[in-house]
C-alpha cells in the first residue's frame, strides 16, 4: 500500500496558520475517480482515500508507516517567504 506524508499548507479561505503545524498521512487513490451522473459528485470505488491521519511529527508518521510495511512519499513542506518591508517603500 502506498501513502502520502506531507504538511499541509494553509487554505486560502484563513488568514492564519492554526491547521499547519501537524504533519497528514493519506493513502493514495487506487480506483479511478469518475464523476456521478446522477448527483454531479465525483466517485471513487475506494473508500480508503477519505482517511487522513494526522501526526505531530514527520518521524512519528513514518514510523506508523514502517510498523505496517506501507511505502510512503514524503512531501517537502513549504516554506513561507517573509520579505520584510518598510512603509516608506510605498513612496518610493
Amino acid at each position: 500500500m502506498q501513502v502520502r506524508i506531507f504538511k499541509p499548507s494553509k487554505s486560502a479561505m484563513q488568514s492564519g496558520r492554526a491547521n499547519t503545524n501537524k504533519w497528514v498521512l493519506e493513502y493514495e487513490t487506487i480506483s479511478q475517480r469518475k464523476p456521478n451522473n446522477i448527483m454531479g459528485w465525483t466517485e471513487s470505488g475506494d473508500t480508503l482515500n477519505q482517511v487522513k491521519i494526522k501526526f505531530n511529527s514527520k518521524d512519528s508518521a513514518i514510523r506508523f508507516s514502517e510498523k505496517r510495511g506501507w511505502d510512503y512519499i514524503i512531501s517537502p513542506p513549504h516554506e513561507r517567504k517573509i520579505i520584510p518591508k518598510n512603509y516608506s517603500d510605498n513612496f518610493k
